[in-house]
């Protein structure tokens, strides 16, 4: 740090803020800056992590669990997370916990005892054990797309209500009042919501929200799971002629067993889904989804861990973000 402050000719310290990603805190000039991050990087400068450690009692290391990193969802908010933690001087260590609460906790206990200076989590049913634990230990986490509305924590999630509204008045909106709903069989307050935006939104158009146009399917034997949900709707009489799915896992297995039946999107079901994907688009017929924003997700989630580590009482964040809908040709005007 002495050969790079000389060369920049600033301080030790202008150039410890610099490298540790405190510049803004620390009102540092942007040209100054880069300057810094120029000269280290000629200078092949590398912080000696260990030092850094015992000095400020932290490992600059961030513990990520996810629900399930084969979606794209979780997958890019995990980029995004990775990126904005390295930016601001960590390293995020992932795990993938495939919905399952046991592994989760595995995944936490290991991360523990690597000593990671926080956790951002998104938790799985039947976790709220392992969140009251790091909650009575102390330990600063961050809930990342689902919380839980009987523990009081820091969370960062979408509006699910609000989402799951809007998707079923768009579909409402575009002709259809027989709308189905494929979502979860789980205990989870974000599933809960998705479900409540969807009988809301036909509620209010006094639409009468039939109990078998809803769905729920379990997360093991998924595609099986919902071949079952759609021949029970075209079994019905008064079948449904528009489909929303509560997340990109159960639309992907949803569109390809529509395929395999030979029915078409939208002339036998019109869908809407949560989640974004490429294959959203790719589809011979584009699907309308909802958008979650991810990138503000992920960057707002390390900003509320860092803030946490940083200072233990800070006040408890909770933010809810809009999810935008985005209308291809899955979801057109029906034709009477």
């Amino acid at each position: 740090m002495k050969d790079i402050a000389k060369e920049a000719g600033v301080s030790t310290a202008l150039v410890s803020y610099v490298i540790n990603g405190n510049e803004k805190e620390k009102r540092v000039g942007k040209e100054i800056a880069i300057k810094i991050r120029e000269i280290a990087k000629k200078l092949n400068y590398e912080p000696n992590q260990v030092a850094k450690s015992l000095r400020s009692g932290k490992t600059y290391t961030i513990g990520l669990v996810i629900a399930d990193i084969s979606n794209p969802f979780f997958a890019n908010i995990a980029r995004v997370v990775e990126d904005e933690a390295r930016r601001k001087g960590y390293t995020v260590i992932i795990g993938s916990c495939d919905e399952k609460a046991d592994k989760a906790w595995d995944l936490i206990k290991v991360l523990m005892n690597r000593q990671v200076d926080g956790f951002i989590i998104v938790a799985s049913e039947h976790s709220e054990k392992q969140i009251r634990h790091l909650r009575e230990k102390k330990i600063p986490f961050v809930l990342l797309d689902r919380h839980f509305p009987g523990l009081n924590t820091d969370f960062v999630a979408t509006d699910n209500f609000k989402a799951s509204y809007d998707g079923c008045e768009h579909l409402i909106e575009m002709g259809y009042d027989k709308i189905g709903l494929i979502a979860y069989k789980l205990d989870m307050h974000h599933m809960h919501e998705r479900i409540k935006g969807y009988q809301s939104a036909l509620e209010e158009n006094k639409i009468e929200a039939k109990k078998e146009w809803l769905a729920e399917v379990e997360f093991e034997n998924l595609e099986n799971e919902v071949k079952r949900a759609i021949d029970g709707f075209l079994k019905m009489e008064n079948r449904p002629e528009a489909l929303m799915f509560a997340t990109y896992g159960l639309a992907i297995n949803g569109l390809r067993y529509i395929n395999e039946l030979k029915l078409k999107v939208p002339d036998d079901f019109a869908i809407v889904s949560f989640g974004q994907a490429e294959i959203f688009e790719l589809y011979y017929c584009p699907i309308t989804y909802l958008l979650q924003p991810l990138e503000d997700l992920g960057v707002k989630a390390v900003d509320v861990l860092l803030n946490k580590i940083n200072d233990k009482e800070t006040p408890l964040t909770q933010v809810l973000m809009k999810a935008k809908l985005i209308q291809q040709e899955s979801s057109k005007m029906k034709v009477k």
